[in-house]
């Protein structure tokens, strides 16, 4: 490499063949690589003393490791793995900063809507807190193990296609795009495990995280009511027409799309099509119910032209949810209220799909791509229903 020889570099590692794969690239290509742990304050998080300096034992792949992705047993892991590369090695409290996307959680179950906490937390703390930690020890570039590349400025998606993860990266802001390192982006997992291996990894096998951090047991609606009980409470199951079908113990139990634990049969197949706080009310309806022809989003970042959602339609694929596919669609800036007084007043967006997309979810983010990149995307305030759907 040239100028960027020995420059430095943060490397967010939360304990995983990911992250640390990334570190041992980066290594290898001559950066001066600082290790850190961000300390979330979940369930199973580190006290500051709960770390040995020095790893006595190598990471065992066999143990039971909890679904998130900043337990005590990460954070020893990435302890372990910074040691074996012979890089400083610091954990950071954000403990209190984690608590703002735990209340964001909470807040959008309870209005309604379906909350995206892994975005914020790129958004917030990985490119947002953390990268102020890294301007302040000089440091160059901020890293991750995200399946996404960065290449001349250009948010692009993931070699590895099925492990892509450029959607949950869509708000980094266009300014730091040229301080974001991202060195798995161009391979595939297969590829990403061997290196592991190759650099003697103790964490070559360890299985990938799979859930939110902080809600380890994957039940939701109890973390919502244990932080907000009061939020709780009986409402009535509906159907399109408003008919009474059942009663629920809390609309934050359900989600768009949800067919299974509904707990109302109608004798054909019923699907959750909305969740309606202000009355507390669950309505169900028919598959056909969940499809909608586009969205409209705000809070957008626009990463592509300048940063300037386009005036007029544009052609692009489309992701409203994490594991879908892009699908074909086109993109265009809704006028705020305020545009006419301040060309800077943040833009929204509108996203038509050429063929109806199911389960379109408020809350969730919609990413736009013109093939390999990012263009940007916003977050979901309401599906737009297609005509032929029942009303």
């Amino acid at each position: 490499m040239s100028t960027d020889l020995r420059k430095k570099v943060v490397v967010a590692m939360s304990g995983g063949v990911d992250s640390s794969v990334a570190a041992a690239l980066l290594l290898e290509q001559g950066y001066d690589v600082v290790g850190c742990f961000m300390r979330l304050g979940s369930e199973d998080s580190p006290a500051e003393d709960a770390l040995p300096e020095i790893p006595q034992a190598t990471c065992d792949p066999g143990k039971t490791h909890k679904q998130g992705c900043c337990s005590v047993n990460d954070a020893a892991d990435a302890r372990l793995v910074a040691a074996k590369l012979g890089v400083p090695f610091y954990v950071l409290n954000f403990k209190k900063d984690f608590g703002r996307i735990i209340d964001y959680f909470v807040n959008e179950y309870n209005a309604g809507r379906t909350p995206n906490p892994c975005v914020r937390c790129n958004d917030w703390l990985k490119f947002g807190k953390l990268h102020r930690y890294a301007q302040s020890i000089d440091a160059d570039f901020v890293a991750t193990g995200h399946y996404a590349r960065v290449i001349d400025g250009r948010l692009l998606r993931g070699v590895d296609h099925s492990k892509d993860q450029s959607y949950v990266l869509f708000g980094t802001p266009r300014e730091q795009l040229t301080h974001m390192l991202l060195p798995i982006g161009g391979y595939e997992k297969h590829e990403v495990r061997r290196l592991a291996e190759r650099y003697g990894l103790p964490v070559f096998n360890k299985p990938d995280s799979q859930e939110i951090c902080f809600v380890p047991d994957n039940d939701y609606a109890r973390l919502v009511k244990k932080r907000s009980p009061d939020a709780f409470a009986p409402g009535p199951i509906v159907n399109a027409k408003g008919d009474v079908v059942g009663t629920h113990e809390g609309h934050q139990h359900f989600t768009i799309g949800q067919r299974r634990g509904v707990g109302v049969a109608l004798g054909y197949p019923i699907y959750v099509v909305d969740r309606r706080p202000a009355d507390n009310a669950v309505v169900v309806g028919g598959k056909e119910q969940l499809q909608s022809v586009g969205c409209v989003a705000s809070e957008t970042n626009w990463l592509a032209d300048d940063g300037r959602l386009p005036c007029d339609w544009r052609r692009c694929e489309v992701k409203v949810r994490y594991n879908s596919p892009p699908t074909p669609g086109r993109v265009r800036a809704l006028p705020s209220e305020q545009a006419h007084d301040n060309a800077d007043a943040p833009q929204r967006l509108e996203v038509r799909f050429d063929s109806p997309v199911e389960a379109v979810t408020p809350g969730q983010a919609v990413v736009c791509f013109d093939g390999e990149v990012v263009l940007g995307g916003g977050w979901i305030d309401a599906a737009i229903a297609c005509e032929s759907a029942p009303a």
